[in-house]
């Protein structure tokens, strides 16, 4: 089965302004509107751009792990989640993966602009191709309970500078495939009508997002080196028995993870902002 997998909040794109405008500006009139509109943009889960996804997933028969802006339901609903959404081209969405926690000093932090997730999503959907496949958003494959919680993962970042070694080291550290799905954005990617357009053209900063998508082996080897500045497909074919053979000498969550010694526990309930007991 193929696999296709999207940047982190490729839908509805990453709040990259907060970067260069200084989005921690408290009260801030147009940090306010900027976020009025992100908030808007972010899609639900149960809403129509994710049901056009399953759709399209079912039509071509392949897996799809898409990066979302998610709107929260309920008491949340002001609060947006950098998710992972697993789409099965049989069953649908598998399940959803929301970051657990916002990159610190970039775009998520500093600023009223994601949510943290919890333990309910924090462990991988059920199988792609007959694995166990899951995925972090950029910087949490470096956290290493993260990694051991969740036995197969991709990062993803904005640029080659987030990916040319943390790919290669996940994979090799875990004894698996990893992808590193990375999105491009610039200027000519923002609507004109967007609060803060104006302030951007003027800071004259063209790319936001360049890339650096890239594909790495079992055994620490590319497959695909980072690709940064060129939009189109980055395409591996994964011998999925590697993983098998690599694991002769080190297997993390097998043999070498003495679970006699060390523990990793996670608290898969959903947590929310107030709980009604009858």
């Amino acid at each position: 089965m193929e696999l296709v997998a999207f940047p982190e909040a490729f839908l509805s794109g990453y709040p990259f302004w907060l970067d260069v405008t200084g989005g921690a500006r408290f009260d801030d009139p147009l940090q306010k509107q900027a976020y009025a509109a992100y908030l808007q943009a972010a899609v639900a889960m149960d809403g129509p751009e994710v049901r056009q996804v399953v759709e399209a997933a079912r039509d071509l028969g392949v897996f799809v792990y898409l990066g979302t802006t998610e709107r929260a339901t309920g008491l949340a609903r002001g609060t947006v989640f950098c998710t992972l959404v697993a789409v099965d081209p049989t069953s649908g969405v598998l399940g959803t993966h929301r970051k657990l926690m916002p990159t610190a000093r970039n775009a998520w932090s500093g600023a009223p602009a994601t949510g943290t997730g919890c333990g309910s999503t924090a462990t991988a959907p059920r199988a792609w191709a007959g694995s166990t496949a899951g995925r972090t958003g950029c910087p949490r494959p470096g956290t290493p309970c993260t990694r051991r919680a969740r036995s197969c993962t991709s990062a993803s970042g904005r640029a080659t500078r987030n990916t040319v070694d943390i790919t290669r080291f996940i994979a090799l550290e875990g004894r698996m495939f990893s992808l590193a799905a990375n999105g491009l954005l610039s200027l000519a990617d923002v609507p004109t009508g967007f609060p803060l357009y104006e302030e951007l053209k003027a800071l004259d900063v063209q790319d936001y997002c360049r890339g650096g998508s890239a594909v790495a082996g079992p055994d620490g080897r590319w497959l695909v080196e980072p690709v940064e500045g060129e939009e189109r497909l980055v395409v591996a074919d994964l011998e999925l028995g590697q993983v098998a053979q690599e694991r002769q000498n080190f297997d993390p969550t097998g043999h070498y993870s003495r679970p006699d010694v060390f523990t990793v526990q996670v608290d898969r309930r959903r947590q929310e902002a107030a709980e009604f007991v009858d």
